[in-house]
């Protein structure tokens, strides 16, 4: 039997672009995402595009992007765009742009970290954090005040990072102070924005955009190397039981100090600033999402508020385990990241002659991965568009075949799966279950009453959400 042909890039259907620009500027950055997911569903789900010279092969089939990721790091690895940028902007380079063995060698100091027993034992300063975002909203809801809900969720993510991560309380949410945060919020934007563009003018000349950027990096990583140096010392003068770290900077510089791990304080900074980075930026945005969306979805929101009433009436009293057993809440999480994954893509390069699907790859190919494209399709999701959390649930009809639960990927997929989802999931819940036993809703609003926005800027937020609380009766 003969073998089947393979198809080559070029052989593939895509957009016609530009002489030397390619598609660069059938594009806009903002709404970038859904540009490609736009040609997905005319050109299919293997399709080609070009970035100025970069080849780009379009994937939009959730089977071909599980394969591939699972083939990291040896076969495929991120786009070497991001990483670059990062290190040329002087930020510590951590897990997440790490390759090969070296990638392996972060990988172990990471999950030890961020190991269940170590995040359960995290849980009273989460805690303390949303107890302080409970007082804040409180203050809200009482003047009859709109809450900036984006920049809220932003201080109470870094605050409940700096907690969990480092043992520092920052405290953004009471003090009004939002130093790091500041510095913080600009570097994934300038990150995203310099991949994109097709002249790398800061090489040559800066803008005062690009001076502020440069500071900002230089407050950020003083930073960091100061909370090493405290963490160290601490360790010094205080060590805790060995498998017992007080928070995830000291288990990362135990599981660093291991002898043969290979690692040093360099990768222990770059990790620093990837729980910061991450830590802030995406759980922060799928909160502001699912605040979106339920507040559309009445009755979706009376059901979380009636399991949360009942299960978890009293923040102060929290447990772990009352949190861990919310299934209705995790349930909304999960519907939220499927309709609204605050990364809709993924941008990857092959590291060796491969075949995806039916097309031949060769070294150094870029893989655009349209990770949204089966998570609301109608092949995999009944009412695919429609935000229905319980069709997570066990006993849900028609139960969610492994394929639709497959297609949602908000963590990624394969050995690189997030190491930090179970956290981003706690946090998220803890919130919520905070608003919703505490507050009332009264509004979500968008600047034009229209359905939130989507941008892009490094991962996809909703535009200028406000939200209007009362304390509940």
């Amino acid at each position: 039997m003969n073998a089947p042909t393979l198809r080559r890039l070029e052989d593939l259907p895509g957009p016609p672009g530009w002489p030397l620009l390619g598609n660069a500027l059938q594009v806009t950055p903002a709404r970038i995402h859904r540009d490609v997911e736009q040609w997905a569903a005319q050109y299919g789900p293997l399709f080609r595009l070009r970035f100025g010279r970069y080849r780009q092969l379009v994937v939009a089939d959730h089977e071909l992007l599980n394969a591939v990721m699972r083939d990291r790091p040896d076969g495929f690895r991120r786009s070497p765009l991001t990483s670059q940028i990062g290190a040329e902007m002087g930020l510590p380079q951590g897990v997440f742009s790490a390759e090969g063995e070296d990638w392996r060698r972060q990988r172990r100091m990471v999950m030890a970290s961020f190991a269940p027993g170590h995040v359960r034992a995290y849980f009273p300063s989460l805690l303390k954090v949303t107890l302080r975002l409970q007082g804040r909203w409180q203050r809200a809801a009482a003047a009859g005040a709109a809450i900036p809900l984006q920049a809220d969720l932003m201080r109470f993510t870094v605050d409940a990072i700096a907690g969990l991560a480092f043992g520092k309380d920052i405290n953004t949410l009471e003090s009004g102070e939002d130093v790091i945060q500041r510095h913080l919020d600009k570097v994934l934007p300038a990150i995203f924005r310099r991949v994109l563009s097709i002249v790398p003018y800061w090489r040559w000349f800066k803008l005062q955009a690009d001076r502020e950027l440069d500071q900002s990096v230089a407050v950020i990583r003083s930073t960091i190397l100061e909370l090493i140096a405290q963490a160290r010392q601490r360790l010094r003068d205080d060590p805790p039981p060995p498998d017992k770290p007080r928070h995830l900077l000291e288990a990362m510089i135990l599981a660093a100090d291991e002898p043969g791990s290979g690692l040093g304080d360099a990768q222990v900074a770059g990790n620093v600033l990837t729980m910061l980075l991450a830590g802030e930026d995406t759980t922060a945005n799928t909160l502001a999402w699912m605040l979106h969306l339920l507040h559309r979805h009445p009755a979706a929101l009376q059901r979380a508020q009636q399991e949360v009433r009942s299960l978890a009436p009293d923040p102060a009293a929290y447990q772990f385990d009352q949190i861990d057993n919310l299934p209705y809440l995790e349930a909304c999480a999960s519907e939220t990241m499927r309709l609204k994954p605050v990364a809709p893509f993924i941008a990857l390069q092959a590291l060796r002659d491969t075949v995806v699907g039916d097309v031949a790859v060769p070294e150094r190919t870029q893989i655009w991965g349209v990770l949204r494209h089966d998570s609301v399709s109608d092949a995999h999701f009944p009412r695919p568009e429609a935000f229905e959390p319980e069709r997570w649930l066990d006993g849900a009809e028609p139960p969610l075949s492994t394929a639709a639960k497959r297609s949602a990927m908000p963590f990624g997929s394969g050995p690189r799966i997030c190491p930090g989802r179970y956290l981003a999931l706690l946090e998220m819940k803890m919130a919520m279950a905070m608003l919703l036993a505490r507050f009332d809703i009264v509004s979500v609003d968008t600047p034009d009453g229209a359905p939130a926005e989507e941008r892009m800027a490094f991962t996809m937020n909703p535009v200028g959400l406000t939200m209007r609380l009362r304390a509940a009766g």
